[in-house]
């Protein structure tokens, strides 16, 4: 590796050839505001587009000033990124920013946590001095994204997200000057294109242009409406993320804390959807070992591999991209609305309750699960399984409203019996996690013999695309593991041309699956904070008693009292779907366009 000398700030350092004048300072703990820049370390996720030139910095020789997070270190540059000239510049650029920005931080759902508002405040602006024309475009509001293009700063992350990490295509940079702005072609709503509702958009939009569609004054009206019986559910990626914004460490687990702020924010009973996940790798697992033994048997016409189905976004990705695919994942529902579709079956009537009066939230780490919960074919007679689903974040934010102390609160239990849950349900919320159960359970089930393991070390990680083998009891069976939607897009082109050989793969949307959710705590482009919840999630299903789904006691209670055995026709009715072919074809009217 080629190293080159350069000064900055009267510092002289050694960077590696290439390094930006941005990534250089950084490594040094020298500070350079940004806006556009955003990088997520060790998911190969970086936006640098150089286009809201807050990061400008006066390189001597050069007669106008760089974009640090664009321009090359030189062999004997000398920077400075402290000077009047540096400091007035960026002012001007903020202050021609906020002259186009609407001014209503008080309702902002990114106040506090804005970028630009940070910027404001750190470079002491208190009027704009440029006045005119503002940008006037149309709100998008979707079942889980809200768009408010008017506080769009152009910095174009959204659009990296999408099309370079995700490879959805659902936005990108449109019209020229004034007019310009992040959209979908033609300025489509989001509900007339391929977008998947991830909400990774959202996760790194620095302003409030992209937020989520927020359920929480709904959960109210809702918790305090007599008429109501109000359940909720928690899924697993939630427990090692929420403390973040109480000040906890990073990947601390608050699944008790948690449960108390719950109980006492009035909810009626409080439940786990890891219970549910664990009714998932019964059912996901007895239709993968169904499909292995045909195809052992030799049957030419199963659809193997078999794909994951946990994560909505994945399943509307696939549904635009692949619809000739549709039929090889697996039909189980997600967690989420298994959870859902018992909770107002045989919960409901367990309590004497009528599904019209049950009220069934989600806290989930995902904004695809608003969309999912929306769905119409997860609804009987227009009444949704999972009525309401809420982000971490919005869960924060009314643990916060009712003034409780989080970090004091005691640890408290899920209610029974839809809280009972395994290890093997909480890796769940992880890349990897979701096949690492199914094996667990597929393993015993299909040889009859006890698993000589239970860590699957092999189907672990945080690389984008990972793959293993797995003895069963004498018989190979090829794994593939995708993170991302760019790497789904692959293993699918792979799958499509017979490439590959793998007979089940799990994917999740996300980086680094639920964990790093579009609902979950904003993170920075912290890598070490998404390590620190990986870490977490496998803790705690280490100190589980029980790590296999097979074994919870109360989904076998289920099946015995009430669904009888795994892909039974009344399971297959409650538990499982079907997919869409959803490919959008935009039909254009070229008078208009002209």
């Amino acid at each position: 590796m080629e190293l080159i000398k350069l000064t900055i700030d009267n510092k002289q350092i050694e960077v590696a050839k290439g390094t930006t004048i941005l990534k250089a300072a950084r490594e040094n703990r020298i500070s350079i505001p940004t806006l556009c820049y955003f990088e997520l370390k060790g998911m190969n996720i970086t936006n640098k587009p150089g286009s809201c030139r807050i990061c400008v910095v006066e390189v001597a020789g050069r007669k106008n000033l760089a974009p640090a997070c664009i321009t090359e270190c030189m062999p004997d540059m000398v920077v400075t990124t402290n000077n009047m000239r540096v400091l007035n510049a960026r002012r001007a650029v903020l202050e021609l920013l906020l002259s186009d920005h609407p001014t209503d931080c008080l309702v902002c759902p990114k106040s506090g946590k804005c970028t630009l508002q940070d910027l404001a405040i750190r470079f002491g602006i208190r009027e704009i001095p440029f006045t005119g024309e503002k940008s006037t475009h149309k709100n998008d509001l979707s079942p889980a994204i809200n768009r408010d293009m008017n506080k769009c700063v152009m910095c174009r992350r959204c659009e990296m997200m999408c099309n370079t990490f995700q490879t959805v295509g659902a936005l990108s940079a449109i019209n020229r000057g004034f007019e310009a702005v992040v959209a979908p072609a033609f300025e489509e709503d989001l509900t007339r294109t391929a977008c998947t509702f991830c909400g990774q958009c959202v996760a790194v939009c620095p302003v409030g242009a992209l937020s989520e569609v927020d359920h929480t004054s709904k959960v109210i009206r809702a918790i305090n409406d007599p008429r109501k019986t109000v359940v909720v559910q928690t899924a697993p990626a939630v427990r090692v993320a929420i403390g973040e914004e109480f000040g906890l460490t990073p990947g601390t687990i608050a699944t008790g804390q948690m449960t108390a702020a719950l109980r006492r924010l009035g909810f009626d009973y409080v439940f786990d959807t890891d219970w549910a996940a664990d009714l998932t790798i019964m059912e996901e697992g007895t239709e993968l070992l169904g499909r292995l033994k045909k195809y052992l048997e030799g049957d030419k016409d199963v659809k193997i591999p078999l794909l994951t189905s946990c994560c909505p976004a994945w399943v509307k990705f696939f549904e635009h991209h692949f619809p000739d695919m549709k039929d090889i994942p697996s039909t189980a529902k997600s967690p989420q609305q298994m959870f859902g579709a018992i909770a107002k079956s045989y919960f409901a009537d367990k309590i004497g309750v009528k599904r019209e009066d049950m009220i069934v939230v989600s806290v989930m780490p995902c904004l695809a699960k608003k969309y999912e919960c929306a769905r119409d074919e997860f609804k009987v007679e227009g009444n949704p399984d999972v009525d309401y689903s809420i982000t971490t974040r919005e869960l924060a934010a009314l643990i916060k409203q009712a003034n409780l102390d989080f970090k004091t609160l005691p640890d408290e239990d899920f209610d029974s019996p839809l809280g009972e849950s395994t290890g093997a349900a909480v890796i769940f919320g992880t890349t990897g996690g979701v096949i690492e159960a199914a094996v667990r359970t597929a393993y015993e089930v299909y040889t009859g013999k006890t698993c000589p393991q239970i860590d699957f070390e092999e189907l672990r990680g945080l690389n984008g695309i990972r793959s293993a083998t797995i003895d069963f009891g004498g018989i190979p069976i090829n794994i593939g593991i995708a993170h991302g939607l760019s790497n789904a897009r692959q293993l699918l082109e792979e799958i499509r041309e017979g490439k590959n050989t793998f007979h089940a793969i799990e994917i999740m949307a996300c980086p680094g699956g639920c964990i790093d959710g579009g609902g979950q705590p904003l993170h920075h482009g912290n890598s070490d904070i998404i390590k620190a919840r990986w870490e977490a999630i496998y803790k705690v299903d280490k100190n589980m008693p029980i790590r296999k789904s097979h074994e919870n006691a109360s989904v076998k209670q289920l099946y015995e009292e009430f669904l009888e055995t795994p892909c039974s026709e009344k399971a297959h009715h409650l538990l499982h779907t079907h997919y869409f072919d959803r490919n959008i074809k935009f039909e254009v009217d070229l008078d208009k366009t002209i």
